[in-house]
């Protein structure tokens, strides 16, 4: 499975413990940011790439990536569509997970559409792009929202076993979540525990991670439903 995110932080933000569960599960797992995230207010492009790898560790991921696209500019145009398309084409992810279709963040709306867009054009024949036709299977998509929204899932991960490992990936990105942020009260990795015990709670366990789906999802059985 491939995990699209805009900006490092927010796959781990969105699906941490989701990521480090399947991994644990013997699951191949990459991790493709679309742009650096820079500049922030206490970042800088040499403090993200560290905590991005720092994050990358905590979490098990051995395939990290990033397309090159500018922070705060990202756009679902034609030429970052083939750029994606082709990373597919290469990579060949059964499934692939994408920001929440609805955002406050204009550079998350840019991601989904261009996930969304690139799948499609993953799949042609008879043009430049690199690798051969393929078509990832699935899209699902993950909550890293900056809108006051409040999610209405088709399902949700337990990651009761894997919420300190999703913590710990997040709280390594200190210029974001830590610097000039020690004046906060709760600190923002509580109320993200919060959040997951919410969602834990919704399904009878500690901690979850929700998920949507715009297309149906077909079950073989109902053994593994919790």
């Amino acid at each position: 499975m491939l995990v699209v995110a805009p900006h490092p932080d927010d796959a781990e933000l969105g699906m941490g413990g989701t990521i480090a569960k399947l991994i644990q599960r013997g699951m191949k797992v990459g991790i493709l940011d679309l742009t650096n995230g820079e500049p922030t207010p206490h970042g800088s492009i040499e403090k993200r790439t560290a905590e991005t790898q720092l994050a990358t560790q905590c979490l098990g991921v051995s395939w990290r990536y990033n397309l090159g696209l500018p922070n705060r500019f990202l756009e679902s145009n034609l030429e970052n569509r083939a750029k994606l398309a082709g990373l597919f084409r290469l990579t060949r992810p059964r499934w692939v997970f994408a920001p929440f279709w609805l955002d406050a963040h204009p550079d998350h709306i840019a991601a989904t559409e261009l996930v969304e867009a690139a799948r499609f054009w993953s799949k042609l024949t008879k043009c430049d792009l690199p690798g051969k036709p393929f078509h990832p299977q699935r899209v699902f998509y993950y909550y890293c929202i900056h809108l006051k929204h409040i999610p209405q899932p088709a399902w949700i991960m337990d990651i009761s076993g894997h919420w300190q490992t999703k913590a710990d990936a997040i709280m390594a990105y200190r210029s974001q979540f830590y610097e000039g942020k020690e004046h906060i009260d709760p600190p923002m990795i509580e109320l993200l525990r919060e959040q997951a015990a919410t969602w834990g709670m919704a399904i009878g366990v500690r901690y979850g991670e929700p998920f949507a789906s715009k297309e149906p999802i077909g079950l073989s059985d109902l053994v593994h439903l919790i």
